[in-house]
């Protein structure tokens, strides 16, 4: 089982580089509109969990998996676009996936139950 410490350090890296991605991929790599555009407010909502996810909160840990189902179902349902947006959808559904894995298992094993 790896340590919550590792989980910690792997979820805020997930996050942030997910948040990369995001704003890269609306803004610049490949947008809807030439020039940038809404969507990179998607990226925004990643900033929600972020402090939480740094501090290691666990009520954090818990939500935040449920909300990033959002963007591994972007990702997916992306994943099938031409070009580098497929590719970016892709990596989007990637770093989703690994982040879900994450923080269900920082959530799992930083119960009180499992404190002992």
């Amino acid at each position: 089982m790896p340590s919550l410490k590792l989980l910690s350090m792997l979820s805020s890296a997930l996050l942030v580089a997910l948040i990369g991605l995001c704003v890269s991929w609306e803004m610049w790599l490949a947008p809807v509109r030439p020039g940038g555009s809404w969507m990179v407010l998607k990226a925004a909502l990643l900033l929600l969990p972020l402090f939480g996810i740094l501090r290691g909160r666990r009520y954090t840990y818990q939500w935040t998996s449920m909300f990033i189902l959002l963007y591994l179902t972007e990702g997916v349902v992306r994943a099938g676009d031409p070009g580098l947006g497929g590719q970016l959808a892709l990596a989007e559904a990637i770093l989703s996936g690994l982040l879900f894995v994450c923080v269900v298992l920082y959530a799992r094993n930083s119960a009180p139950s499992r404190m002992t």
